[in-house]
């Protein structure tokens, strides 16, 4: 190649490191194949444990930082006609090409490519969905929805749906939330992260969002689980720790705050967390509820509470209904939504707030009226002190 196109193509290559630099997270692989005459040559640059590029080419493979791999590619070009160099990242890849005409540049949507023993996925499924099976194929896989040959498997069908619509509910709010810099999202009790890990996906590959997924579960054996997926799917964006969630001690700003399937005074430890934290988005989708069935009473309404369901079944409500004014008295803007159909479960709620203010004076009052109507202190309050000061006042540990 002459001295112009060489010129030129070390231009391109300034912006290639910048973004490398800027997106080091999702970075997959870089690739080039230098052609003379009808000879081809190929190089393959994968980021390794160390940070650096595992470069193999011309049969040597060299451990080089990401701008050296780009230098080495510069000198071999010299002795080359053209060049065509890939740089894939997490739902995209970036070609440049380079020959004696100029260099030019393209971005294209990277794409899964199919192998022949992968079968077409279930004619059951008929929603609209935004993680399509075909292009998602590897997360689905990695978190069992999917079988190795590329077909939904039908007993998780419905679970393929549930986690679909989860993303739906939560598209909008995160399009708001989309900015230049890293969201950092907190997923508190995260379990084996299954859903982190489909709205990585969706954030990422999809809105094309730069995001950090953080996991804390007190469970060593799920945090590993959660490890292992991260390391099958290549997800560099994400941490796990095995720990409770008030031992985290982080400077950095946690802007989103997740809690799914927590189990009782759980949710209320995550809603707390995030309100600690200023957040920006919380959800939560609580499971079982026990906390207030055990403590309140409302004299009004004892000759309903004597029957025992509907005692536990208005529990239920009230607790969520409580969790709500509290979020908004915090300044939140809430929405208590329908998550999956109640003929499949009746812990089927989902809590959605959005920061708007620093306070809300009225939902304040509402809230204390309530708990004091109620004779209760709610574990919200419990754990939002034990953030705050240290300590808790009320029933003791709610854990």
């Amino acid at each position: 190649m002459n001295k112009t196109t060489l010129d030129k193509m070390a231009f391109f290559f300034l912006g290639l490191n910048s973004r490398y630099n800027e997106n080091r997270e999702i970075f997959i692989e870089i690739e080039v194949r230098f052609k003379a005459g009808l000879k081809s040559f190929k190089g393959i640059g994968i980021l390794n444990e160390e940070e650096t590029l595992s470069y193999n080419y011309n049969g040597v493979t060299r451990l080089l930082p990401f701008d050296d791999v780009l230098e080495d590619i510069k000198k071999e070009a010299v002795h080359y006609d053209s060049l065509i160099l890939t740089y894939k990242e997490r739902g995209t890849k970036l070609l440049i090409e380079a020959s004696a005409k100029g260099v030019s540049m393209n971005t294209e949507a990277l794409k899964y490519e199919t192998t022949k023993e992968e079968k077409e996925t279930s004619t059951l499924l008929t929603r609209d969905y935004l993680i399509k099976s075909k292009e998602a194929a590897p997360l689905l896989k990695a978190i069992g929805i999917m079988s190795k040959d590329g077909k939904v498997k039908n007993d998780k069908i419905r679970k393929y749906n549930q986690i679909d619509h989860y993303v739906e509910l939560l598209s909008k709010n995160f399009e708001t939330l989309k900015k230049q810099e890293t969201i950092h999202i907190m997923d508190v009790g995260c379990g084996k992260s299954y859903l982190s890990f489909v709205l990585n996906y969706y954030l990422t590959e999809v809105l094309r969002m730069k995001c950090h997924f953080i996991g804390i579960d007190i469970s060593e054996e799920v945090i590993e689980t959660s490890r292992k997926i991260q390391k099958e799917l290549g997800y560099r964006n994400m941490e796990f720790h095995a720990m409770d969630v008030k031992d985290f001690k982080d400077s950095r700003k946690i802007d989103v705050v997740l809690s799914l399937h927590a189990c009782d005074t759980a949710t209320d430890m995550a809603l707390s967390y995030g309100v600690y934290k200023e957040a920006d988005f919380i959800v939560a989708v609580p499971c079982c509820h026990k906390e207030m069935l055990k403590t309140y009473s409302y004299e009004p309404f004892e000759g309903i509470m004597k029957h025992g369901i509907l005692k536990a079944r208005l529990a239920d409500t009230l607790t969520d209904g409580l969790r709500g004014l509290l979020l908004e008295s915090h300044g939140y803007e809430v929405s208590i939504v329908e998550y999956i159909s109640p003929l499949e479960t009746p812990k089927n709620l989902m809590i959605r707030a959005m920061k708007k203010c620093n306070s809300n004076e009225k939902a304040e009052k509402e809230a204390s009226a309530l708990i004091k109507a109620l004779q209760i202190y709610p574990a919200f309050n419990y754990y939002l002190d034990q953030y705050t000061y240290g300590t808790g006042e009320g029933f003791g540990d709610f854990t």
